[in-house]
């Protein structure tokens, strides 16, 4: 149900990845998902290692499954059970990718994270990561977000959000099947999702001694991170 956003997110991650100055260390791609990313640091980045690192046991089947059916991501991708907080990472990474999962992170644990990657980051290298609303706690009416068909059968996303902190929301997301309008079958599930403008987490990233800024399309929300004294030509 994503490829949709990622017909955007591809040229875009690609671009930003073509640019990193460092050459050489391994890919680290953080919440990696069914691996869709993966693909395209293997194809922006010749011969880098990646580390994939996905928490769930569900993503990790059809990540596995992607890397498996290629025989160059076979040799290049090691798939991580874990998250950002608990996986141990190797010195002198060329690049880091965060998409869609900087909002799983609690304050905490985002600033562990800038920590870490000013310490492990190779000299040129950089973390990529969106940014997207909400940025304050509000509710989010539900909305269909994204319908698939396959076969006879239809798969459909709606999502909604209400507040439930001072800096956090919490989602639900409900998916159906369908078959010529009836449904077959369906799940629901919610999560915690914690917001914050980019300003604040330029804040944070500044305390480890790094700098936020966007790049490419703002409708994206992509930005890079990188030390300050590497910071590079804004793409786009």
């Amino acid at each position: 149900m994503i490829a949709e956003v990622w017909k955007c997110l591809t040229p875009a991650l690609a671009d930003v990845l073509s640019r990193v100055r460092a050459e050489a260390g391994a890919v680290v791609d953080l919440g990696a998902g069914s691996g869709r990313g993966v693909r395209v640091i293997c194809d922006a980045l010749p011969q880098a290692p990646v580390l994939a690192v996905e928490p769930s046991a569900a993503m990790r089947a059809v990540l596995l499954a992607r890397v498996h059916e290629d025989g160059e991501l076979r040799e290049r991708v090691t798939v991580i059970p874990g998250d950002c907080v608990s996986v141990d990472w190797p010195d002198g990474v060329r690049a880091v990718v965060a998409l869609n999962m900087i909002g799983h992170l609690p304050p905490e644990q985002r600033r562990a994270l800038w920590a870490r990657a000013a310490r492990h980051l190779a000299p040129g290298g950089l973390l990529v990561l969106n940014v997207s609303p909400p940025f304050v706690p509000v509710e989010v009416e539900r909305v269909r977000m994204a319908r698939v068909i396959i076969g006879e059968l239809e798969y459909e996303g709606w999502a909604s959000a209400r507040p439930t902190g001072a800096d956090e929301i919490t989602w639900r997301m409900e998916y159906g099947v369908l078959r010529q309008g009836r449904p077959l079958a369906g799940t629901s599930v919610e999560y915690r999702w914690w917001v914050a403008a980019e300003e604040a987490l330029a804040a944070e990233v500044a305390e480890a001694g790094l700098v936020l800024h966007r790049v490419g399309d703002p409708e994206l929300g992509l930005c890079v991170v990188e030390r300050v004294e590497e910071m590079s030509t804004p793409v786009g």
